[in-house]
């Protein structure tokens, strides 16, 4: 075998896993979206069927009537939405300060707001609850936001990125008049849509996917996020004795995926190029 076959058994190969590691990613969701199109009779039979032998969308039907599955969907949609924006917004901030202006204690500060990338989500919950307890913010949009915004991740993220973008830029804004402000809104902001994107991403998929902490700050409908609605309603904590019926589950849980997929979908193509750009320079 030469170097040529030798190249294209290679490629052939890579492809074949390729397809195999594809296949293994989509099988839940297919075997969901099978689940949610079957009647419950057909669920529930010992014979395990990929395509539904009677299609019917009486689940999704039954998940509208009887949840507040629409409620759950706009709290979810309206805090991961602002928790994006107001993340980008501060950490692009920081991230710039850090990487392009000069103060005291600047490498100490970035250093210690890293260490708290190793502090566990778990570790902050009691102290979060106390805090918003104690001024009458539970059960509330802003519980959901607030804890979101400091997002030491897209910090450090945005601070790779920004130290790529050449300091002849901002030293010809300077020349210019322009200040930090406008060297950050007109020139940073606008270079860096990659890593934006790539941060948006992340932060609007941890936010959508979040439970544990709305879990403990929600107390109703009102301001309950659709993961912890599905999960509350399969568990039977949310009122209902019933045993659960798995064809409403999947349901659930397959529009509680297609937001973060849609985005995903939509902004993929700055993914790979912001996360591939943010870590040139340390």
């Amino acid at each position: 075998m030469n170097a040529r076959q030798a190249d294209r058994l290679m490629k052939y190969l890579l492809l074949v896993l390729l397809v195999a590691v594809i296949v293994v990613e989509l099988a839940p969701l297919l075997w969901m979206l099978s689940t949610s199109l079957k009647p419950e009779g057909e669920i529930m039979s010992p014979t395990a069927q990929w395509i539904p032998a009677h299609i019917t969308l009486e689940n999704y039907a039954m998940m509208f009537k009887r949840f507040a599955i629409a409620r759950w969907f706009v709290n979810s949609i309206v805090a991961a939405a602002a928790s994006t924006v107001i993340v980008l917004l501060i950490d692009a901030m920081a991230a710039y300060a850090f990487a392009r202006m000069r103060f005291f204690g600047r490498d100490v500060m970035f250093f210690l707001a890293v260490t708290m990338l190793l502090v566990p989500l778990q570790v902050t919950v009691v102290p979060l609850f106390l805090l918003f307890q104690k001024v009458n913010l539970l059960d509330s949009y802003p519980a959901l936001i607030l804890p979101t915004c400091g997002n030491v991740f897209g910090i450090f993220l945005l601070r790779q990125f920004f130290i790529t973008i050449p300091r002849e830029l901002e030293e010809a804004a300077f020349m210019d008049g322009c200040g930090h402000f406008g060297i950050f809104f007109k020139i940073v902001l606008p270079l860096s849509k990659p890593a934006l994107t790539t941060l948006a991403i992340f932060t609007f998929m941890s936010s959508w996917n979040s439970f544990l902490w709305p879990l403990v700050a929600t107390n109703t409908d009102a301001a309950r996020t659709l993961p912890v609605g599905i999960a509350m309603f399969i568990s039977g904590l949310g009122g209902t004795t019933e045993a659960t019926q798995y064809g409403i589950a999947m349901a659930g849980s397959l529009l509680s995926v297609l937001p973060s997929l849609v985005v995903f979908l939509a902004l993929q193509r700055f993914f790979v190029r912001g996360i591939a750009m943010s870590g040139i320079k340390g």
